[in-house]
């Protein structure tokens, strides 16, 4: 199999990992809220996905480097469709909650193994645009998720086992790529020297890994909480489904532009200036929230901005980082953005119990002027500086 054709198979296991993503956020939050689940239950029930990911984190390295690239992204498959096609079967909050660690498990093994895959094998001069695509199939998937929950005046099932079946097919496709190995000077991050490795890493990649914590943060609190929010303010659940997905289409458009534009003059550059619009358009948000209009616009705009930003970071990590450091940058960047999608819609779930008149996106304004503080100050890197 040519390496191009392996590289569209891992974006269609990325694009399917998406939708999965995209759906279950906005579907359970619609499921808990219509039966009476706090916002701050809700919440924290959405954290489930991302503390699979966390748990997953510390221990994948060391199968890829035993078993291969392949071996382990089917297993990360297998844990996905499985996963979601029991979820109609018992309506349980505990059980959703087991069944979302273990989907964010499978993910967190699928994303490491074809993050690392491409990261690895892309040449340095389109790396930039090898991520770029990532994120935006990723975005796609994510913007049909939220989609589904209009089938749900159809069946509940009916959701839950479309997305179950369709990963299941792009799964198939896999079972033809041929196995790959790490690279011999692709150290490992564990073993004797494990800690020290993160330790070294995290020094110098710290900036990077802001990026995909920032858009953990948005992507859950937009998918998790803002369906509750929304539904608090009065819009209909037709609706919110249609704004939801705004920001993730709109990111569709920007991924490969910025990806392109970061490789031509620094991936710092570009993050602030993403920052920049997202703080612009969730400061309108605050103002014309009761116009579903406006919220679409705002949405759009937002992801237009700051969609790209897991992308970005991810590229940015890839530059900072020498490649013996690339497994633990990886792992860091899905830890990042774990933890981001932990505090979203943990923290947006109890400002919204605790202070029911404030404005969801000014949580996520706040979150974003910190970032941009942070970039703002760190000076750019040698090479950002010779790339520009």
């Amino acid at each position: 199999m040519s390496v191009r054709r392996r590289f569209w198979i891992l974006i269609g296991l990325v694009t399917v990992s998406g939708f999965s993503q995209g759906m279950l956020l906005p579907l359970l939050a619609v499921i808990l809220e219509q039966n009476g689940v706090s916002s701050s239950i809700n919440g924290i029930h959405a954290t489930g996905l991302y503390i699979g990911i966390l748990i997953a984190s510390p221990f994948i390295e060391k199968p890829l480097r035993s078993f291969g690239f392949k071996p382990i992204i089917l297993f990360g498959g297998v844990l996905v469709f499985t996963s979601l096609f029991f979820f109609p079967f018992w309506e349980s909050l505990w059980f959703w909650f087991a069944l979302r660690v273990t989907i964010g498990i499978g993910d967190q093994i699928l994303h490491f193994g074809t993050q690392t895959w491409i990261t690895t094998t892309a040449h340095k001069k389109d790396r930039g645009l090898s991520i770029a695509y990532y994120g935006l199939f990723f975005s796609l998937g994510f913007t049909l998720g939220p989609l589904m929950t209009n089938l749900l005046s159809i069946s509940t099932f009916a959701p839950f086992l479309l997305s179950s079946f369709l990963s299941l097919c792009v799964w198939l496709f896999m079972l033809n790529v041929r196995n790959e190995f790490p690279e011999d000077d692709y150290a490992s991050a564990h073993g004797t020297s494990s800690f020290s490795r993160f330790v070294k890493a995290g020094k110098l990649g710290w900036i990077a890994f802001l990026g995909p914590l920032c858009y953990g943060f948005l992507e859950a609190s937009l998918h998790g909480i803002f369906p509750v929010y929304g539904l608090r303010l009065g819009h209909e659940v037709q609706m919110i489904s249609l704004i939801i997905p705004a920001f993730a289409a709109a990111s569709l458009f920007s991924q490969i532009p910025l990806g392109r534009w970061s490789d031509s003059i620094g991936r710092p550059k570009v993050i602030r200036f993403a920052l920049t619009g997202g703080i612009l358009a969730f400061i309108t948000a605050t103002f014309v929230e009761d116009s579903v209009l406006a919220l679409f616009i705002c949405f759009a705009f937002a992801g237009l901005c700051v969609g790209s930003l897991f992308s970005l970071g991810i590229s940015y990590m890839t530059d900072l980082l020498p490649k013996e450091l690339l497994p633990a940058g990886n792992i860091l960047c899905g830890m990042s953005f774990s933890i981001g999608s932990i505090l979203g819609p943990f923290l947006s779930g109890i400002v919204l119990d605790i202070f029911p008149g404030l404005s969801l996106f000014l949580v996520i304004v706040g979150l974003l002027m910190i970032v941009f503080a942070a970039f703002l100050f760190k000076k750019d890197s040698i090479v950002d500086e010779v790339r520009a």
